[in-house]
């Protein structure tokens, strides 16, 4: 397993907070959007974007690049902050999600945005879409991986179970699934609408590898993805335990923020909040 020096993970947390940041910052100029779900999974896209996926942003058609695809289509302002800050597009474009002819619309558009590898609507599509790659990668002989963000909630969909079988007969060991289990949805808890659990469980007897990971933890996270690349023969699944609204105190945990609009003064309070955070981890920094 691959190790980062306390150095490297503290650059990527101090990379996750300035994602949350930019969050916040977008779906406040937008007045509207989804803030809860890409807050907690801001930890999981630092590490993706900027250490485990193999990816070029000045080259985003590059054949041999692992795949992203995002099923919760809506949590986009999380993978936008992400390639903004990446080098795919300047941070400045941030400013027009949701805008009439933006290429950073509520759910990612794959002809409008390169990196953006499928558009995304329909919650639970992403992982039969994602097996579709990775079957094609096999059929292929290519060496490059797919990873699938997923929700917990879109796991009520029926097309998702459907996929983890397909993906499981053929041992897709090329696919990484990574669910997003924040245990809320738009309308409360996950386990009072449609219970989860036992969630990994499931997944196994689907002939899935599981890792379960804390997700707002950087070391976990890389911990976790560099396990993938030692499982062989089975399709792999992250669950990762994250908390919706990660580093807004007002948003933890409280499911009303899966989609919110701001009320005045309430996305400023968010990014102070969070500078503060960040002057935090640059000074724990400069003392490695």
């Amino acid at each position: 397993m691959g190790h980062l020096s306390d150095k490297r993970i503290k650059e990527l947390e101090i990379i996750a907070n300035q994602l949350r940041i930019s969050t916040i910052e977008m779906v406040a100029h937008a007045g509207s959007g989804h803030q809860g779900g890409p807050l907690g999974m801001a930890d999981v896209f630092a590490v993706l974007y900027f250490h485990a996926l193999n990816h070029d942003p000045k080259n985003p058609a590059w054949e041999d690049r692992d795949r992203l695809i995002l099923s919760n289509g809506h949590a986009c302002p999380i993978r936008y902050a992400a390639m903004a800050e990446s080098g795919y597009f300047p941070a400045e474009e941030l400013k027009t999600l949701r805008r009439l002819g933006s290429r950073l619309q509520g759910h990612p558009e794959r002809l409008k945005l390169p990196g953006a590898e499928t558009t995304s609507g329909p919650l639970g599509a992403g992982l039969a879409q994602a097996t579709g790659l990775a079957y094609a990668g096999k059929m292929d002989k290519k060496k490059w991986r797919v990873f699938c963000q997923t929700s917990d909630g879109e796991h009520e969909a029926g097309l998702h179970w459907e996929a983890m079988l397909f993906a499981g007969k053929y041992r897709l060991d090329n696919l990484v699934c990574i669910v997003d289990r924040n245990n809320i949805q738009i309308d409360g808890r996950t386990e009072d609408i449609m219970p989860l659990e036992p969630l990994r469980q499931k997944y196994e007897a689907f002939n899935w590898h599981v890792i379960d990971c804390d997700g707002n933890n950087v070391s976990a996270v890389v911990d976790a993805l560099e396990a993938t690349k030692s499982l062989f023969d089975k399709p792999i699944c992250v669950l990762t335990h994250n908390i919706p609204g990660k580093g807004v105190s007002y948003m933890e945990n409280n499911f009303i923020w899966h989609s919110q609009p701001f009320k005045p003064g309430q996305a400023e309070a968010a990014v102070d909040e969070l500078k503060a955070v960040g002057a935090k981890l640059e000074a724990e920094l400069a003392k490695l």
